[in-house]
């Protein structure tokens, strides 16, 4: 990795480090609405294997996604750039009484020494992250045969995420990725629809 990028990582792993305190105040960050967890569970089900089928969570932050997959039964592995937001995932994941892996790591370029899975999330990361293409070879690699790669990205307000025509120039880099969801689909679910 080059100086600049690893300047980079320090910036972001500071950022998000900073964050993670007031990170679940969004409401749709701590997944703390039982309707909103509860149309999450119903999609992470129809999405992934079925359980115990290994996880990654990539990007975890402070695991809302990740306490949630462990409760429906996965063989769950978080990953997260920042420690902070680590160290809250694993505080909630004790909470509930669940088991899960966690590593800090930078998700573009996780190391896993050969590690599979059946499923890899990835929730409002992917558009943050440089090369999304090439980040998205690196994990279909880490997918056990046969494994999905199930990606939530959006378009916000703010000008920040994945356009469709960017989503579509990725999949069509990509063997075989036969769903993208919107998460339109999600909000609308959840009675969030604008």
């Amino acid at each position: 990795m080059t100086v600049d990028h690893e300047q980079q990582l320090q910036k972001t792993r500071q950022y998000w480090d900073a964050a993670a305190a007031t990170f679940d105040d969004e409401p749709d960050h701590g997944l703390r609405d039982p309707l909103v967890r509860r149309a999450w569970s119903e999609h992470l089900t129809n999405w992934l294997p079925p359980a115990p089928a290994s996880i990654l969570d990539v990007g975890c932050g402070t695991g809302s996604l990740t306490v949630l997959l462990a409760e429906l039964g996965y063989e769950v592995t978080g990953l997260d750039l920042s420690p902070a937001m680590v160290a809250h995932a694993t505080a909630k994941v004790r909470a509930a009484g669940q088991r899960v892996t966690f590593w800090v790591m930078d998700a573009a370029f996780p190391q896993l020494d050969g590690q599979r899975f059946d499923a890899i999330v990835c929730r409002h990361l992917l558009w943050a992250l440089p090369q999304p293409a090439a980040v998205l070879r690196r994990w279909v690699e880490l997918l056990a045969p046969g494994g999905r790669l199930v990606l939530i990205e959006g378009y916000w307000e703010t000008g920040a995420g994945l356009r469709a025509h960017r989503r579509s120039s990725m999949r069509s880099q990509l063997p075989q990725m036969e769903c993208w969801c919107s998460h339109s689909a999600m909000r609308q679910r959840c009675g969030v629809a604008r």
